[in-house]
């Protein structure tokens, strides 16, 4: 039989709205344990948290609270998980080695091997990790991060993304917005480009690239410091930057007599 608990619970991850006082089931296979004077519960053993659509499981889990005058209502302000975390919700699911959420700050850290986010539309992994802010719908990988939509796959150093739902009536979550930055590289079907910085339009395929641009087309090469390619149509303009003497560059093969490919548009201004 598992060991139960059920808490005033503050919502704690990427799926929840504002926080707000909830009943959640904390169940554990060995035991869980409550501190009263260091104001903690501790669930170890293939714990598992519930709350509504939400569920999150590790090896074991604990949850810091506190007590609000004037009726000691208690207030969750912080949840830990250790080993094999898994949450799962109607927005996104998450993997990890280790989860730490604090409801002040409104900040949660994914850390794995790497840490692993799921939305209804992309996957990003990060090695160093993924603190996600519920309530602003952002999130900020960090070290060899990837996103992945299934078109279209983005690498870098750093990653912010920004999310919404995919429409009124199904709150899964879609990324919006994606910056990039250091070692920036994106690789689709015909195009990949590479620069120090970029920030990616995944539902228009847009991306605007920043300083030591390389786009690279059926063969081709540019070189620049500014560029904008669309990556759906295969269209990418490149410039240079205005205070670098650097002038744009292009290396063009040539085609072939029995298939047909579109080269680059350039602009120099």
């Amino acid at each position: 039989m598992r060991a139960q608990l059920y808490l005033a619970f503050l919502s704690f991850a990427v799926c929840v709205s504002p926080v707000r006082a909830e009943d959640m089931e904390l169940t554990a296979d060995n035991r869980v344990e409550w501190h009263q004077q260091e104001q903690k519960i501790v669930a170890v053993g293939n714990a598992v948290a519930t709350r509504k659509d939400l569920r999150v499981r590790a090896d074991t889990m604990s949850a810091d609270y506190k007590k609000l005058p004037p009726d000691n209502k208690t207030q969750i302000t912080a949840v830990h998980a250790r080993g094999s975390v898994i949450m799962s919700s109607t927005r996104a699911d998450a993997f990890g080695d280790t989860l730490d959420y604090d409801l002040g700050k409104d900040s949660m850290l994914l850390q794995g091997t790497p840490a692993k986010v799921k939305t209804a539309t992309e996957t990003i992994t990060a090695t160093d990790g993924i603190t996600y802010y519920p309530n602003a719908q952002k999130a900020i990988a960090v070290g060899n991060v990837r996103a992945d939509n299934g078109k279209d796959k983005v690498f870098g150093d750093k990653m912010i993304a920004y999310f919404e739902p995919k429409s009124p009536t199904d709150n899964a979550l879609e990324m919006k917005r994606v910056e990039i930055y250091g070692n920036v590289k994106i690789i689709n079907a015909d195009t990949t480009v590479w620069a120090d910085k970029g920030i990616y339009h995944p539902q228009t395929g847009i991306v605007q690239l920043y300083e030591h641009i390389t786009i690279e087309q059926n063969g081709n090469r540019l070189h620049g410091d500014y560029a904008q390619s669309d990556l759906n149509s295969g269209i990418s303009k490149i410039m240079a930057g205005k205070t670098s003497k650097q002038r744009v560059t292009g290396v063009f093969k040539e085609k072939s007599k029995n298939k047909k490919s579109q080269p680059a548009a350039t602009e120099q201004k």
